[in-house]
This record gives C-alpha cells, structure tokens and sequence, in this order.
C-alpha cells in the first residue's frame, strides 16, 4: 500500500509543535543559560586569582621541612594548585549539570493549559494527532510539556506512517487467511513444486528400455 501525502505528518506540523514548545520552555532555558554563564564568569575570576595565590606561597618559612621538602613544595607547588583548580571545576560543573537536568524535569511535568491545547491540535494534520494520540499514553493525566517533546520527537522519526503502517497490518491480520494469501506465497509454491524431482508414470516406464 503507498501512503499518500495526506497520510503523513506535514512539515508545518513540526513547525507548530517547535514553536508552541519554545514558548513554554523559553524561561527554562533562559534561566539555565544565565545561571550557567554566570557561574562560568565567576569561577573564571576565581580559578585565575586562586592559581596567582598559589604562585606567592613562599615555604622558605618551613624550615622544619628541611632544604629537600623545601625545594619539593618549591617545584610541585603549581601543579598542586592547578590539580585543586581542576577538581573544583569538576565539582562545579557537576552542580551545574544536575541543576539543568533538574530545570530540564521540572519543565517536562509542567502542565500544558487548554487555550495552549487547544490551539496548538487546531493547526495540527491528523497524522500528526494520531502521534499525539500514541505520546499521550496515560490519559488519565493531562498533557504535559514532556508528552509534546515526545510528539515533535516521533514526528521527525516517522512515527506517524509507522502509525498508518500498524493499522493496515493489523486489518490484514483480522481478514480471513485465504483473503490475505498473497501472491508471494503461490509463487513460492509453484517454485518448489518445479524443483521437486518428476516420478515418470507407468506408461513411460513400460516404454523404457531396461
């Protein structure tokens, strides 16, 4: 069976749902932006003025350590600052990481309101509902903006013609067996019957020489 246009989602239903996202998940992403910018400047200023507070250490004043632990801490010194450098930043950037995923879910469970909904299925093809239909799949809960992620996400992998596809099976498999035998099938039977070995009948037999 081909599948027509009008059984696929269209390209201005992508657009829809990418616009109508955007506007719900605009402050999320401008609030995960300025933080991480923010933290990223500030720990620019830190890390620098914590490297040039290591390089001023003088540990002549350790004389307990003796000439040899002095010259150790003297030449390892650096890099003790720049290994405290880079765990910090580590730590830091973990933070961060686990304060945009957290910003991230919280955006997801946000509930989409009814004008939102509303106008939103209004401009969307019936492929398109039919993939929100299959993303919406507790409808006992409303819609979230998690579920229209997942939506814009199965429309640009082809969910709506996997869709389309699963319904012609599944009448194929409710018809009767004779109605579905497809020509592939006598085909492949005709075949094997001109492979199989040919038994010559009695008359011929008879007429070949012994």
């Amino acid at each position: 069976m081909k599948q027509t246009s009008s059984s696929l989602a269209t390209p201005q239903d992508t657009s829809v749902l990418r616009s109508t996202l955007l506007k719900l998940t605009a402050t999320q992403k401008i609030l995960c932006t300025v933080v991480v910018a923010v933290v990223v400047i500030v720990w620019y200023d830190l890390l620098n003025r914590m490297v040039a507070f290591g390089d001023k250490i003088d540990y002549s004043g350790l004389q307990v350590l003796g000439g040899e632990g002095i010259a150790f801490l003297q030449r390892y010194n650096p890099f003790f600052w720049w290994a405290l450098v880079a765990l910090c930043t580590l730590i830091i950037a973990y933070l961060l990481f686990g304060f945009v995923q957290s910003s991230r879910q919280r955006v997801q469970a946000k509930i989409v309101g009814a004008e939102t909904f509303q106008s939103l299925v209004a401009q969307l093809s019936e492929p398109a509902r039919d993939v929100l239909r299959w993303a919406w799949q507790d409808r006992s809960q409303p819609v979230t903006v998690g579920v229209l992620q997942r939506t814009a996400e199965e429309l640009r992998s082809g969910r709506a013609g996997k869709i389309l596809l699963s319904r012609l099976q599944a009448q194929l498999l409710d018809q009767p067996a004779a109605a579905t035998a497809s020509p592939y099938h006598a085909a492949e039977a005709s075949a094997v019957r001109e492979q199989a070995p040919q038994r010559p009948s009695p008359a011929q037999q008879a007429q070949s020489p012994t």
